[in-house]
């Protein structure tokens, strides 16, 4: 494989916006964190860093995790799905990965027999 950055986005599928959906999975435990959006630039800083950053589309900005919170992400490896339009992020998650100082982002639990949701984690202490 080449180290050629071009060469990556030539298999990345941007959508209409110029954004990817990204998943990121902690590598320890295999749970998934969060969901989030990276364009070309945020792909670029985080494969030369090796911090995880996304694009904020409320913003429309770069994002570095954890750059206010301190709830880093650092990257442990990339992977494309099969129609290379979307990511899977392996990283070393420093703190809580949700904005609410949870865990994770995936936290409502929907049960479809009696349509209910339940909040399935504490807030973590800050």
């Amino acid at each position: 494989m080449t180290n050629n950055i071009d060469t990556i986005f030539d298999h990345v599928t941007f959508n209409d916006k110029g954004l990817v959906p990204v998943i990121a999975q902690c590598q320890h435990s295999g749970e998934v964190l969060m969901m989030a959006w990276m364009n070309k630039e945020a792909l670029m800083h985080t494969i030369e860093t090796g911090q995880v950053c996304y694009y904020s589309r409320s913003r429309q900005a770069l994002w570095r995790k954890g750059e206010t919170s301190g709830h880093t992400q650092e990257l442990v490896s990339l992977t494309l799905d099969c129609d290379g339009d979307t990511i899977l992020a392996k990283v070393n998650q420093i703190g809580p990965a949700c904005h609410t100082n949870r865990k994770t982002c995936f936290f409502k639990l929907i049960d479809p027999s009696d349509h209910t949701i339940t909040i399935t984690q504490d807030v973590q202490p800050a």
